[in-house]
């Protein structure tokens, strides 16, 4: 009787074990306030793998993974979209995610791979660079600027606009690419020339782009820190669209961000965050980035629409550093920049 019993029991374990594992898993992705995505496309891998996708905005980049951090205790999340090459050996030394390296990653270039130990996989890349209003430089009969060091030529005074490094995304990429480009004893004084050439500094893109810019708004700035991509997003959003793009790219101007995906060490759904990581760099998903983020896919095998095969392009030689340079140095950086130029 007691050997009936026990096999019993046995058999009903077994049967709700069953049943929780064919349950419906829903894997929770925080990321910042620009993620986007095809209603679709998601539904479409829900209907495949049965698992649902819950997007969890909180913010800007940095705003995210400071909560991710401040919460590993009680995790809010399963996956963390969004951190870039500027935030990432700070997502590493807090020891955020675990190690998974996907299948797909056999057709993302190695320059994209930051991390040799797969804790994080590139989803995207994009640059962020000096935009220009054409109208305003064919009308004035004004030379576009070609390098960084133009900028502080007196006919381009009052001309720029920039963002804060301390509170925006493009405006840290911005101060790293006068790091790398001045070099660390060279980029104060560089900034020292912009401030005396009247340069203006916003908190963040939205205000510079569609507050200063003249070729996005009433402002009088022909110039502002802005994206290679804003281009064809001009094009694209414009009714009717124009042959050509009202705002061009300086190409000598621009630093690479990588962005990037990782499974929190503390899911509890590790085989359904790493199905949806490989999800993330298949074709349906990487095609579907341009549209929406108006960034570039990482998989070589990816199509792009055709406003991006006409109106953007990946500089060959974009400035870059490495993340763990930045880890090291980036609140010092970002103190002095701001005593020189908000003082």
């Amino acid at each position: 009787m007691r050997s009936r019993t026990m096999l019993l029991l046995l058999g009903a374990a077994l049967t709700l074990a069953a049943c929780a594992e064919d349950d419906p898993v829903t894997l929770r992705l925080l990321t910042h306030d620009s993620f986007d995505v095809t209603t679709e496309v998601l539904e479409g891998f829900t209907a495949e793998t049965d698992i649902e996708v819950e997007v969890i905005p909180s913010g800007d980049a940095g705003t995210v993974l400071n909560q991710a951090i401040l919460t590993q205790d009680s995790p809010q999340g399963d996956l963390l979209f969004g951190v870039d090459n500027t935030f990432l050996s700070r997502a590493l030394d807090a020891e955020l995610f675990q190690s998974y390296r996907s299948p797909r990653l056999d057709v993302v270039p190695e320059r994209f791979q930051l991390d040799p130990e797969h804790r994080v996989t590139p989803v995207d890349v994009g640059d962020v660079c000096l935009n220009y209003d054409v109208a305003f430089f064919e009308e004035q009969d004004l030379p576009v600027p070609e390098d960084l060091e133009d900028l502080t030529d007196e006919v381009y005074r009052g001309a720029l606009a920039v963002q804060n490094p301390a509170t925006s995304s493009p405006g840290l990429a911005f101060l790293l690419a006068t790091i790398e480009r001045f070099g660390e004893d060279g980029y104060l004084d560089f900034w020292e020339r912009l401030r005396d050439n009247e340069v203006v500094v916003t908190d963040g893109w939205s205000e510079a782009y569609y507050g200063e810019f003249s070729a996005a708004s009433d402002g009088d700035r022909p110039l502002v820190v802005s994206y290679a991509s804003s281009p064809p997003a001009e094009v694209f959003f414009a009714d009717p669209q124009p042959d050509e793009a009202p705002t061009g790219v300086i190409e000598g101007s621009c630093f690479r961000q990588i962005e990037f995906v990782g499974i929190l060490a503390t899911t509890e759904h590790p085989d359904a965050a790493q199905r949806f990581v490989d999800f993330m760099l298949s074709p349906t998903f990487q095609e579907d980035i341009p549209l929406q983020m108006f960034v570039f896919p990482v998989v070589e095998d990816a199509e792009l629409p055709e406003v991006f095969v006409e109106h953007a392009e990946l500089p060959e030689e974009p400035f870059e550093l490495d993340p763990f340079v930045i880890g090291e140095n980036r609140e010092d950086w970002i103190d002095a920049w701001t005593r020189t130029v908000l003082r």
